[in-house]
């Protein structure tokens, strides 16, 4: 099934939005409440699972549906169709801070795409959207991103979001180490693994953490510089006054010590 064709605008700068052009007929899937608004002639309707498969079952659909729960995504999605005479935009708003990345699969090697669990925001009809089992046990545990990612496949474009500046890199035969839990979303053709930071000194006292994500192989990956999980840690540990030695482990102790 090939996708539809939408046009996009993006808009904003630390919270952002995308705008949706569609044609008459034309169809966007996206997160249950991430809908800005719509203009006169959108219609939309909540279905299971994300109408890439015309003939799929109702057992089908449940155990597509009952998928998304377990990368934390809504049971349902949400279909928005222009149901009018002429063009007709919607918008979606990202849950906070941070990018709207768009990435048209039909460039993607594979037409697939590897995106952490609450990274997808919105795509073309016809994509998608499956879980992807993180196969190595370290990857899963202490990379950040989970055992549990989702696999977005299809030929139209989707719309990912991340947490604070996203930069795309393009990797050829090479290795790229990374903050945990700041890769947004990799090619399926690089390896993603875990491993240790450093010397057991760089581990408890730099301050980077005890491991690191590493990418090997030629692809593209998309890396945030402030996941959502990271941003929480950070406010709860006392916000940019923070113990700059927070992030390793004797930072963690070292508050115990603070009047």
């Amino acid at each position: 099934m090939r996708s539809h064709e939408i046009d996009y605008q993006i808009t904003g700068g630390d919270i952002q939005i995308v705008e949706i052009e569609l044609d008459p007929r034309e169809t966007v899937i996206a997160e249950a409440g991430a809908m800005l608004f719509m203009e006169d002639g959108i219609q939309f309707e909540t279905k299971m699972g994300d109408g890439s498969e015309a003939n799929q079952s109702i057992l089908g659909k449940v155990f597509s549906a009952g998928s998304r729960l377990l990368t934390g995504e809504s049971l349902f999605m949400t279909h928005f169709t222009n149901q009018g005479a002429g063009k007709k935009k919607v918008a979606f708003a990202a849950p906070y801070p941070g990018t709207i990345i768009p990435v048209d699969l039909a460039q993607i090697y594979g037409n697939e795409l590897i995106v952490q669990k609450d990274g997808f925001l919105c795509a073309a009809f016809g994509t998608s959207m499956k879980v992807h089992f993180n196969k190595r046990f370290g990857s899963g545990l202490f990379g950040g991103e989970g055992f549990i990612l989702q696999k977005l496949s299809g030929d139209g474009l989707a719309f990912i979001h991340a947490g604070g500046v996203v930069i795309e890199r393009q990797l050829n035969n090479e290795t790229l180490r990374v903050d945990t839990g700041c890769v947004v979303a990799f090619e399926p053709s690089l390896s993603f693994d875990i491993q240790r930071s450093g010397n057991l000194k760089s581990m408890v006292f730099g301050g980077e953490g005890m491991f690191l994500a590493t990418l090997r192989g030629t692809g593209k990956c998309w890396i945030q510089s402030m996941p959502i999980s990271k941003l929480v840690q950070r406010l709860s540990t006392g916000g940019p006054n923070a113990n700059k030695e927070s992030g390793s482990v004797i930072g963690r102790f070292g508050s115990l010590f603070e009047e």
